[in-house]
């Protein structure tokens, strides 16, 4: 099968992201035609203008319309599309050169009618967008299953990259109503309908994410709010591993009551754990304060994420 890209890129109130991921898209080094296709969700901040920018260095197609989110507005962008394989990116990444190359490579290959590929941080990026891209890409806080290779298990791609065949999303539906984890919903309603994912690891791209800590805590909650409903929608899904974040918080808690009583022992194994996590950043990042600020994104990520999940697992599983 000859493979016709078509890239669905929804977008609200960035246009200066929707700029810099335009021009990396004007830098690839792919040989064959694609389609870009921008949806704007009701954005009071339109990026009208940015677009325009790029009338004749890109085949593209810009939409309007009322804010319904960015499931309902990627669904809308395919249902437009003339291409075949549909690669769906957040406006708030980069991508490297190679990325389409890489994509086509990969699937021409091992064809799978799904595909996600892993986040990395730009040289340019801010310490603190740096240690967050650490703490939620690292084998020691995430365990890798946002693209490393070390990852157990079938992969699972998230929406910020990730492509799906014009097949897939016809038999699927494309995604669900869902505001929180809907590219996971995604996934397993893939697999149900026998079709196959695969990590495409060298299709990374340079994700910004959120560029305080509140945003990222609220985007983390958010998370662990979302995982609960997906163990009660799909249950062969649920593991225990889910549980992991606010256990960790549960033991910090024990740990500082232990520590006022004299008795360090848990308090020290928390120790030990962050200094991993700053001597590994340290390794990757090659930054003391990306190191340090390691530590502060992964117990916010933690945070975040394990008070969610409990806020939905006793208080509101049926959300």
């Amino acid at each position: 099968m000859k493979l016709n890209f078509s890239i669905i890129i929804p977008v609200f109130n960035r246009p200066i992201e929707i700029d810099e991921l335009l021009e990396s898209l004007t830098l690839q080094d792919f040989q064959e035609d694609f389609e870009v296709l921008i949806i704007e969700d009701g954005s009071k901040e339109k990026s009208d203008l940015v677009v325009n920018k790029y009338q004749k260095k890109l085949n593209f197609s810009y939409f309007f319309k009322q804010n319904s989110g960015a499931g309902d507005s990627r669904n809308f962008g395919m249902k437009q599309a003339s291409g075949n394989y549909f690669i769906i990116l957040d406006s708030d990444v980069i991508v490297p050169s190679h990325y389409l190359s890489a994509i086509k490579k990969s699937l021409e290959s091992n064809f799978t009618d799904a595909f996600g590929g892993p986040d990395a941080a730009h040289h340019s990026f801010t310490t603190l967008q740096k240690a967050i891209n650490y703490s939620m890409t690292s084998i020691l806080t995430t365990g890798g299953i946002r693209g490393k290779k070390q990852a157990v298990g079938k992969f699972q791609p998230r929406s910020f990259n990730m492509g799906i065949s014009k097949n897939a999303f016809e038999k699927t539906n494309g995604f669900s109503t869902m505001k929180i984890a809907e590219d996971i919903d995604l996934t397993f309603r893939l697999w149900e309908n026998g079709l196959k994912t695969q990590l495409i690891s060298n299709a990374f791209v340079y994700h910004k994410r959120r560029s305080s800590l509140r945003d990222f805590y609220n985007q983390t909650y958010k998370f662990g709010k979302a995982r609960p409903f997906l163990n009660q929608k799909y249950p062969k899904s649920a593991k225990i591993t889910y549980w992991f974040p606010s256990i960790f918080l549960v033991g910090f808690d024990i740990g500082m009551i232990l520590l006022f009583f004299g008795i360090p022992h848990l308090t020290a194994f928390y120790a030990l754990y962050f200094t991993l996590i700053f001597l590994d950043s340290l390794i990757q990042n090659q930054n003391l304060k990306v190191a340090f600020l390691s530590i502060v994104t992964t117990f916010t990520q933690f945070l975040g994420y394990g008070l969610g999940f409990l806020a939905t697992y006793f208080f509101n599983k049926n959300h």
